[in-house]
This record gives C-alpha cells, sequence and structure tokens, in this order.
C-alpha cells in the first residue's frame, strides 16, 4: 500500500517542501525520521540531495507538534503565498505581452505610414 502513495501525485514530497508547507524545522523531520515515525526515500535532483517524505505521515507529525489550529494558520499562510506568487507570474506575463503588443503595433503603424507616403508619391 505505501508504494502507491509513494507514485501517487501529491502523495509525497521533499523535506524542504514539508517544512515550508508544513511550518516544521529541518530538526523536527530529521528527528522523526530517526525515530522511525517518517518514512523517507533518498533522492537527488540537479546533484542535490533530498529525502522523500510521504505527506500524510508529514500532517500528522505536524498536527501532533504544533497542533489543528497552527496548522490550519500554516496551510492558510501557505495558500496565500501560493496565490501571490501566481499573480506575481500573472503580472509579469502581462507586462510582456503588453511590451510585445506596444512594439508590434508601432512596427504596424511605421508600415503603414510609410505606405502612405508612397502612395502619395505615385499620384
Amino acid at each position: 500500500m505505501t508504494d502507491s502513495l509513494w507514485t501517487k501525485p501529491g502523495g509525497s514530497l521533499s523535506h524542504k517542501n514539508a517544512s515550508k508547507e508544513y511550518g516544521l524545522t529541518e530538526q523536527d523531520l530529521f528527528t522523526a525520521m530517526r525515530a522511525g515515525t517518517l518514512q523517507f526515500r533518498e533522492g537527488s535532483a540537479h546533484g542535490n540531495p533530498y529525502f522523500k517524505l510521504l505527506r500524510m505521515e508529514v500532517e500528522a507529525l505536524a498536527l501532533e507538534l504544533r497542533g489543528a489550529a497552527a496548522m490550519e494558520e500554516q496551510a492558510f499562510q501557505h495558500q496565500l503565498r501560493q496565490i501571490d506568487k501566481a499573480i506575481n507570474s500573472h503580472k509579469r506575463k502581462l507586462t510582456a505581452l503588453n511590451k510585445q503588443r506596444i512594439a508590434l503595433l508601432e512596427a504596424h503603424n511605421k508600415r503603414v505610414s510609410t505606405g502612405e507616403n508612397e502612395s502619395d508619391a505615385k499620384t
């Protein structure tokens, strides 16, 4: 059963993301890993090692260490950060698209005005 949790989308997360998402310190996670409370698998991304943890076990640990109210506040803060991040990403994309639009309109207007001058010269 646990193998399916490791491969299920959203079923596992890195120890770094667990720290950010659940407000746990790396020390909290490492202590629980040594105690056998958290199952883990070792991984590496671009040469950087990390520990992969089961989300449900991290949630249970956070609930035990921090309490329900703190977990709700942490979940709220995490969702708010994710939304702010998405908004800022869309703002950057919108700015880039507006610059492209302006450049396209300027190029078009330049061609149109040059084309009008050529047609005036022919008559």
